[in-house]
């Protein structure tokens, strides 16, 4: 969704199921406040108001260390959360705060995948699924765009978000924002999410106006509950969040520790150098290739495996940063870290 209109807003008492953000969870979401602007800007230009400015991007700089991408704005801005009312209208839990929108649409991005999901349901639904509307898509001329897609990250996976609070909520990506308004926008969620974030006094037109909301998104096949993997069909957003905590608690293993913000990371042994940074997303370790050209920074091209890989790497493409599903997938010195899904330096 779309262009907004985005007042102050008044954080009620809500009623809801507190889960306090886990220490190291809230370590990254400090770091990344406190860094500043993102490196690997993956695309950039985009604004939370419609006053400006647009330096929010999305941020690739821990794709590495953490399999994570997220939203970034200058300084210490993270994102707002304005309100998304799209989806199944007049059903389960409607109770009228949505009703001052006024960009309300009554189909998501992707309602086609969940009426084939065939669990009773024909599209989400903003006050029982907490979906966060994440990459932007449009056709007029000069319009910034970004589709997540291109990074791994899959229609309906799950997306944490990180609340000022100092408490997380698990949503999925279900809504993009389009070029309906004036402006390239990011920073927004159903109003499920919202009201698990700052409670009831939000509505349709009433969001979160403060830049400290983190959306971290998860790419790979493992962020997407799937048809068997999520309550789809629950009666209350507590239902549904609660139905894909597992999962999302698992993702949050990703975020191997403390950060920096600037692109390495913590470790399985905080004692070890992180890995190297790889400014160019898609072009790292591992990564297909013709020439040296094609590869980020000090990497090379292997002339045998055609694959970017460091210099003294033992086995190409699978040295430090290189993906992994277990030990074997590494070269030594490497073994492969589990939560982050990358090889990595031995632990201690």
């Amino acid at each position: 969704m779309h262009n907004r209109v985005l007042l102050s807003a008044l954080v009620g008492a809500a009623s809801v199921s507190a889960r306090d953000t886990p220490a190291h969870v809230q370590s990254f979401y400090d770091a990344l406040k406190a860094k500043g602007a993102c490196s690997n800007k993956l695309a950039t230009g985009f604004y939370a108001k419609d006053e400006g400015p647009n330096t929010f991007a999305y941020c690739g700089d821990h794709l590495v260390d953490n399999n994570v991408i997220y939203i970034k704005g200058a300084g210490s801005s993270l994102a707002d959360m304005d309100i998304d009312c799209d989806g199944e209208q007049n059903g389960r839990g409607d109770d009228g705060r949505c009703k001052s929108s006024s960009d309300t649409q009554s189909i998501t991005s992707f309602q086609h995948t969940i009426k084939g999901y065939k669990k009773g349901i024909n599209d989400l639904n903003s006050y029982v699924h907490p979906y966060v509307v994440f990459g932007n898509e449009g056709f007029k001329k000069g319009w910034k765009t970004f589709d997540p897609r291109e990074y791994g990250v899959e229609p309906l996976s799950i997306i944490a978000v990180v609340c000022p609070n100092k408490q997380t909520f698990f949503g999925i990506w279900g809504d993009t924002n389009g070029d309906d308004g004036d402006k390239p926008m990011v920073g927004e969620a159903s109003i499920s999410m919202a009201t698990a974030c700052f409670g009831t006094s939000m509505n349709g037109n009433n969001g979160h106006d403060e830049n400290d909301v983190l959306y971290l998104a998860f790419p790979g096949p493992d962020a997407v509950p799937g048809a068997n993997g999520a309550q789809w069909g629950a009666t209350s957003w507590q239902a549904f969040e609660a139905s894909i905590e597992t999962l999302g608690n698992k993702l949050l293993e990703r975020i191997i520790g403390s950060s920096s913000g600037g692109g390495g990371g913590g470790g399985t042994d905080p004692t070890k150098p992180p890995p190297d940074e790889c400014s160019w997303a898609g072009h790292c370790e591992g990564a297909k290739c013709t020439g040296d050209d094609l590869c980020s920074g000090t990497l090379h091209c292997d002339a045998g495996e055609k694959v970017c890989t460091t210099e003294d790497c033992s086995w190409a493409g699978h040295c430090l940063g290189a993906k992994c599903a277990s030990h074997a997938d590494c070269a030594d010195p490497y073994e492969c870290n589990a939560g982050a899904g990358y090889c990595w330096h031995v632990a201690a």
